[in-house]
């Protein structure tokens, strides 16, 4: 009777190898699944094989192109920003007298703001002292006592804050007035650096399908399972045939006379 023999264990280099070629192939299937070309009406996406890397694994190489009219648009937008460009590098001369020069308020400016506020203030105020000195006179205060000179200090004082008021927000414009002249250039400057862009293609989501990679290991360990309960099975079998061959051999010896030996 041929004695059964136990299953061999897969090597596990080779699984791993087959696993490895598996997964692989799963990957690249995968991606081809997934490269799909798209045409918008601002331009294409296009994926193409370009060779091989040194695995032997498939290179793939994806184009955008854009379409005539957003090719003619990024052209002139390129020339433009070289032209702008160019103006930039004649003006960052200009630039540079401008931030070298310290900045100072334009006290001429100031001063021509101020006599301009006071051609309203002066005779604004001129009417305010008739109007004071014609309440006090009806009043009964009369010029040189105390009560006319406490108002006449009073309107004094009052035509002071409104003056004082007046030269600062004169200041105040002559100094915004200087700003804009020293920041002008710089703007324009900023100004000529901005372009129109090109609208970029807008490509949707691909679909991406999965592929699961074939289960090299599971598949091994499962036939190695099969093959054990196979051997076991086989192995029970031919036990049992040993033991009932046994069991007859004992009974035929002991039917024999004077313990089993014939005369």
């Amino acid at each position: 009777m041929d004695q059964p023999e136990a299953p061999k264990a897969p090597d596990p280099v080779a699984t791993a190898n087959a696993q490895s070629a598996a997964n692989k192939a799963t990957a690249v299937t995968q991606f081809g699944l997934n490269a799909t070309n798209q045409v918008t009406p601002y331009g294409n996406l296009n994926y193409t094989q370009i060779g091989k890397w040194d695995d032997g694994t498939p290179r793939f190489q994806a184009e955008q192109t854009l379409s005539p009219s957003q090719q003619g648009l990024f052209d002139l937008g390129n020339q433009t920003q070289t032209n702008l460009g160019n103006i930039g590098v004649e003006q960052s001369g200009r630039i540079r007298d401008v931030l070298g020069t310290p900045f100072d308020i334009n006290a001429a400016r100031g001063t021509e703001l101020a006599d301009i506020n006071r051609t309203f203030l002066d005779p604004q105020w001129a009417r305010n002292l008739d109007a004071k000195k014609t309440e006090l006179f009806n009043s009964g205060v009369r010029p040189g006592s105390q009560a006319y000179n406490d108002a006449m200090q009073s309107l004094e004082d009052q035509k002071q804050r409104a003056y004082n008021s007046m030269f600062l927000d004169s200041y105040g414009q002559a100094n915004q007035a200087a700003l804009t002249e020293r920041n002008q250039p710089l703007n324009e400057i900023t100004a000529l650096l901005r372009g129109s862009g090109v609208s970029q293609p807008n490509f949707t989501n691909t679909p991406t399908p999965g592929v699961a990679p074939t289960d090299v290991i599971g598949a091994q360990q499962q036939s190695l399972n099969q093959g054990n309960l196979a051997y076991q099975g086989q192995l029970a079998q031919n036990n049992a045939m040993m033991s009932g061959l046994f069991g007859l051999g004992k009974t035929a010896l002991g039917s024999l006379p004077f313990g089993g030996w014939g005369v």
